[in-house]
């Protein structure tokens, strides 16, 4: 196993770094008071040349202050000297603790090694004896197996004996049954011939009634629909005289009262269709949407509708969809202008009477007009 995957390892080794913390910090505050002292020493020279400097002015104090320097500046290199020795000895000790751990660690890897390897080794026993386990289990499932075809096996032939011997006594029986239903089939087959030809007596007679039958329901039929012919013969009978009574009590709508309603959201087109309609004697209304076409047929309703199919709001379709939606304006005429050669389906299916395609002969929309106005009949 690699040493960063050891569990020992892993386990000892925050001990290792707090060692060496510690010995870093040792370290440092063994730098940080030589520091210190050497600053105290350039304190204590400077006090020196100070007392010199005052021994000088002061003579009678000169031998006193001598002796006071040099005594202070003895007991500070030996305090110096004694504490240099204790730092050396704890860095010593240090060091040792350090040495001692590490051989520790050492030695406890070691051991989790060895120890990991005596599973190692109980793991593979285990596995061969195992395997060893599998194999007899599987020779003893093996045998097992082959002993159950064996019972198998001659269970089919005992089972294969039995069917047989049944076959057999089922064969004989089969041949004495089909001895018998010979010889009932030899008299069903004499009762049979006999039967049909009762049957052929029977089918020749109901032969003869389904003639008559047959005779007799087309002359009903043939009465019947003289009967329907006499009664639409005096239904278009009645309805001409309606008609001619009708047609006697009104008359053609004049041009001068047609009222011509033109929707297109275009002002050109709703000016050249007006000044047109205008000059056939018609009478024109003019709305340049859907929504004022319908409020235009709502205060009057008009004798033939004209309209675009593309209108802001209510289009040309959705136009005469209301149209036809409503049951004043259920049979008018609309005639659809548009520019589009697909739209003979939806036209159709919204209702518009006449498509006219852009652009359109004046001669083909008067007709149209013409063909609207002698259809209404007006009282005479």
């Amino acid at each position: 196993m690699p040493r960063a995957a050891r569990p020992y390892t892993t386990m000892n080794e925050p001990l290792t770094w707090i060692l060496a913390g510690a010995l870093t910090v040792g370290v440092v505050v063994l730098l940080l008071w030589l520091g210190r002292r050497r600053q105290q020493r350039a304190r204590d020279a400077a006090a020196r040349r100070e007392a010199q400097r005052m021994a000088l002015e002061q003579a009678e104090h000169a031998s006193r202050a001598q002796r006071v320097a040099t005594e202070l500046e003895r007991q500070t290199a030996r305090a110096e000297a004694e504490h240099m020795r204790e730092i050396e000895t704890g860095l010593a000790q240090r060091l040792a603790e350090q040495r001692a751990a590490e051989t520790a660690l050492e030695a406890e890897r070691a051991r989790a090694e060895q120890e990991e390897a005596l599973q190692r080794e109980a793991r593979a026993e285990a596995q061969r004896q195992q395997a060893v386990a599998d194999e007899a289990r599987r020779l003893a499932e093996e045998r097992a197996e082959a002993e159950r075809r064996e019972a198998e096996r001659l269970d089919a032939e005992r089972r294969a004996r039995e069917e047989a011997e049944q076959a057999e006594r089922e064969a004989q029986a089969a041949r004495q049954a089909a001895e018998a239903a010979e010889a009932r089939l030899a008299q069903e087959r004499a009762d049979a011939e006999r039967r049909a030809r009762e049957a052929a007596e029977a089918a020749a007679r109901a032969e003869r009634e389904r003639q008559a039958a047959e005779q007799a329901a087309r002359e009903a039929a043939a009465r019947e629909a003289a009967a329907r012919e006499a009664e639409a013969a005096a239904e278009a009978e009645r309805q001409a005289a309606e008609a001619r009574a009708r047609a006697a009590a009104t008359r053609e709508l004049r041009a001068d009262e047609t009222l011509v309603l033109v929707a297109d959201d275009s002002k050109i087109v709703r000016v050249k269709i007006s000044r047109l309609l205008a000059g056939q004697g018609y009478r024109v209304a003019l709305a340049d949407s859907g929504e004022q076409a319908l409020e235009l047929m709502a205060a009057e309703r008009p004798h033939v509708l004209i309209t675009d199919v593309e209108m802001p709001g209510i289009d040309g379709f959705e136009l005469t969809r209301q149209v036809r939606a409503a049951a004043a304006t259920a049979e008018l005429p609309v005639l659809m202008i548009t520019s589009s050669d697909d739209k003979q389906d939806e036209a159709r299916a919204a209702g518009v009477t006449q498509l006219l395609g852009k652009p359109y002969s004046e001669e083909a929309l008067i007709a149209a007009i013409e063909a609207a106005r002698l259809a209404v009949r007006v009282p005479a």
